[in-house]
């Protein structure tokens, strides 16, 4: 059931797809410069695969409310991830110990599955961006190591002009430092950028950074915060590349 201008209204996927893009492209979209991708939630479908891992771990020790912590970190690094469950839970809180065994589950599962699974349409856009030589940067909170192991691992690595990393930055989303620095790498002012994220912590820091966030969204639909600060909110990445083919480049 969505809520459109006529009221509620039941949609296919498919059916909803076109009203969104139908709705977006009636604002009359800027031309744009370059792209940026946050890769967790909207590259991969890791952040299911780090919430059930966390939910197993729960489970094993009686730890209450695990799915609602886990989302209110979603886009954030460690050390704010850290400071997130000792708000939570207490600064008694065994975290090293609980995390230790969440990464053992996760990767685990990632090596049987051999990498993590792509979204819809991941393939299709980074393709179709490099084909209209867009400029193109991923922006993840996660070690540039592990980034760069899932990316390789994915072998997509190569459609990215580059790559910053939570731990290139002082501050974690929501703070925009991330984003401004992938802007800056790919040399494209802000309000020329899209930024492609799930989460609200990263949708917080694209509008903090005065870049045009789209929100796709993963684990929890928008609210009205994420409405109000997104240019446009599309359920998946085919429909963003659809948008972006209606929208002229700037370069």
């Amino acid at each position: 059931m969505v809520q459109t201008e006529i009221g509620p209204v039941c949609f296919s996927d498919t059916e909803f797809a076109e009203y969104a893009l139908k709705r977006a492209l009636s604002k009359t979209p800027a031309p744009f410069s370059g792209v940026i991708f946050d890769m967790d939630g909207v590259i991969f479908d890791s952040e299911r695969e780090v919430l059930h891992a966390w939910q197993e771990v729960a489970a094993k020790h009686q730890i209450p409310h695990i799915a609602d912590v886990i989302i209110a970190c979603l886009g954030t690094n460690f050390q704010a991830t850290r400071k997130k469950f000792d708000d939570f839970y207490g600064a008694d809180f065994p975290f090293d110990q609980y995390e230790d065994e969440m990464r053992a589950i996760f990767y685990r599962r990632y090596d049987e599955n051999h990498g993590l699974p792509l979204k819809k349409g991941v393939k299709g856009l980074l393709v179709d961006l490099k084909s209209r030589n867009v400029p193109v940067a991923l922006a993840s909170s996660t070690r540039e190591e592990v980034v760069r192991r899932e990316l390789e691992d994915a072998k997509i690595i190569e459609y990215f002009d580059a790559i910053v990393c939570g731990d290139m930055v002082a501050r974690s989303k929501p703070a925009p430092d991330i984003f401004l620095k992938a802007a800056e790498t790919i040399s494209i002012a802000p309000t020329d950028g899209f930024v492609i994220e799930d989460s609200y912590n990263g949708i917080r820091a694209a509008h903090a950074a005065a870049l045009r966030p789209i929100m796709v969204p993963d684990l929890k639909g928008p609210d009205e915060e994420m409405k109000a600060k997104t240019e446009v909110i599309l359920p998946d990445l085919d429909t963003v590349r659809t948008y972006f083919d209606a929208i002229d480049v700037k370069l």
